[in-house]
Formats: structure tokens, sequence, C-alpha cells
């Protein structure tokens, strides 16, 4: 099929299986005498393993080690293992991180009386650089980063 079938097919941009392919993540297609390229059921498999690790947040890098153990016959589980639950770590970083910047809106838009005056607890929170964490909020000028 062409590129344009196998990317109704998996759900992914013609723009991004090319991106793929030059990457490595893809082998090359085979192409057509007039220079389109073909995918086969095998590519089509390969590019909806990839999608799915991309969904589930791998980056490019970890798509490629999961590649590379997908294909291994040979390969522990305890490899696999270790690299999901590395991603799993940066997730959870990532989701305190969120957690952090949803409590110093919160704060702030909580400071804030909506109203008609033109002083905003929103935007000074934002100039003085206030920052939240789980310890609590503070100013960047108190040492808080």
């Amino acid at each position: 099929m062409n590129i344009g079938q196998a990317a109704k097919n998996t759900g992914l941009s013609a723009k991004m299986i090319r991106y793929y392919e030059s990457i490595d993540l893809l082998p090359h297609a085979g192409r057509t005498e007039s220079g389109y390229r073909q995918y086969n059921a095998s590519d089509l498999h390969r590019l909806a393993f990839i999608k799915r690790a991309r969904d589930l947040g791998f980056s490019l890098e970890e798509v490629g080690k999961l590649l590379a153990l997908w294909q291994d016959k040979q390969r522990a589980s305890a490899d696999v293992k270790a690299l999901a639950e590395g991603h799993i770590a940066e997730l959870e970083r990532k989701i305190a991180e969120m957690s952090a910047l949803r409590d110093t809106l919160v704060e702030l838009a909580a400071s804030c009386q909506g109203n008609d005056r033109p002083d905003c607890p929103i935007l000074k929170g934002i100039e003085q650089g206030v920052s939240c964490s789980a310890a609590g909020c503070a100013h960047q000028s108190e040492g808080a980063t």
C-alpha cells in the first residue's frame, strides 16, 4: 500500500511516517517504478507498535530501544521492564511538576478578587516568580527555584 493508505491504517500522518523512516525507526520503504513508497503488513505492524509506544509517552530514543527489544527474541524481559520502569519514574516526575504548577496557579487565582480593579495578584505573582512545590509556595527572591 502507498503512504496515504499506510497513514490511514495506522492513524499516523504521512509526514510522520516519512520522519520515522528518516530516523531509522522504520526501514526505508520499497518504491514503485514511479518512486512511490510501498508498505507491507510488517511495516504497518511496526508503525502501530511505534504509535502505541509514542501514545504511552515514550521518547523516540526509548521507542528505538523498545523496537530493538521487540525484535530480539532472545531478550530478557527484565530489560524491557527496566526501560518501562525508567519511563514510569520520568512520568511521575512530570506529574509532580505539573501538580506543583497547578497548585501555584490555584493559589494565585484564589488570591485574585476578579473585579474591575487593576491590582492583580496573578500578574504580580508571575512577575515576582512565585513557585510552588510539595513543600509549599515561595518567591524566587526567597531562594526558591
